[in-house]
């Protein structure tokens, strides 16, 4: 699909492209079935997309799974989708916003193995991202595209200027697998910044226990939403007392001075334990 068609299909039904909702449609269907590959999507397979667009995508994933349940917020897109009966017949098309969507329910009418991919708008990227690993328990894996500087937030190690809450807790119960960076002008209207698929796959012995996930948030989001502050100082909410957390740092061999960005992800697990022991 060219440019040109898009720019027809959204003239024929009175529509364009919103910037405020970061569509950006994928014109490429060598892309398209090639980033199916990169997903692993097979045959037998249920998928659910975020993100329709116009199709492009939904239909490559349509020809390698087994079913294809996929999610569009914009209404006026899904009203163009169906009067041009844009979709194959294995692919079911919900008029949804991912952020209200019942995904765990969708996710339980696909069936196994269950696969999500997504193109995710930097608005709504971080929320999405979130709620998927809630999911993992369900999911063979997930691919997503996103802005690049998004992707490299979940990827980034740390010390660095990326370095945050959303990639600390994706690195304590999922693998990151970077797969391609693509140019603007694989999308129509041709956005201002890169974009990166990535598949997102659960590990097998993730850092956390179960239910523990949250107690590890808590700490992620005061400390790095300080993040210029001594974890001394920025934790000093979520703990009896200052002097019963500066003995919950040093229990766990966490100098008092450190700040957010120098810990590793198991630091902050054990620090979580800590402070739950001493709250108990």
């Amino acid at each position: 699909m060219s440019a040109a068609e898009i720019r027809a299909i959204l003239a024929r039904h009175g529509l364009r492209a919103q910037r405020a909702r970061g569509q950006n449609f994928l014109v490429d269907e060598a892309l398209a079935a090639r980033l199916v590959d990169l997903a692993g999507v097979e045959a037998g397979d249920g998928v659910l997309e975020i993100g329709t667009g116009l199709g492009v995508l939904t239909r490559a994933l349509a020809a390698r799974a087994a079913r294809v349940v996929t999610l569009e917020v914009d209404a006026g897109i899904v009203r163009a989708l169906r009067a041009e009966a844009a979709l194959p017949a294995n692919a079911l098309l919900i008029h949804a916003d991912v952020l209200r969507a019942d995904l765990a329910s969708l996710l339980g009418g696909l069936g196994r193995p269950a696969r999500v991919v997504a193109n995710l708008p930097y608005s709504i990227s971080a929320p999405v991202l979130r709620r998927l690993l809630d999911l993992r328990d369900r999911l063979v894996d997930w691919s997503v595209m996103l802005q690049r500087e998004v992707a490299r937030r979940l990827v980034a190690p740390p010390g660095s200027r990326d370095y945050g809450s959303l990639g600390v807790l994706h690195g304590l119960v999922v693998r990151i697998e970077p797969k391609l960076e693509l140019p603007p002008g694989c999308f129509y209207p041709v956005p201002r910044v890169r974009s990166s698929f990535l598949r997102i796959v659960p590990l097998a012995e993730p850092l956390v226990a179960p239910g523990e996930l949250a107690a590890v948030e808590a700490i992620l989001r005061r400390a790095f939403g300080m993040r210029r502050k001594t974890l001394a100082n920025a934790l000093r909410a979520l703990a009896a007392s200052p002097e019963s957390l500066a003995r919950a740092l040093d229990e766990v061999g966490i100098d008092r001075r450190a700040r957010a960005e120098q810990l590793p992800a198991a630091r902050f697990v054990a620090l979580a334990r800590a402070l739950q022991a001493r709250a108990a």
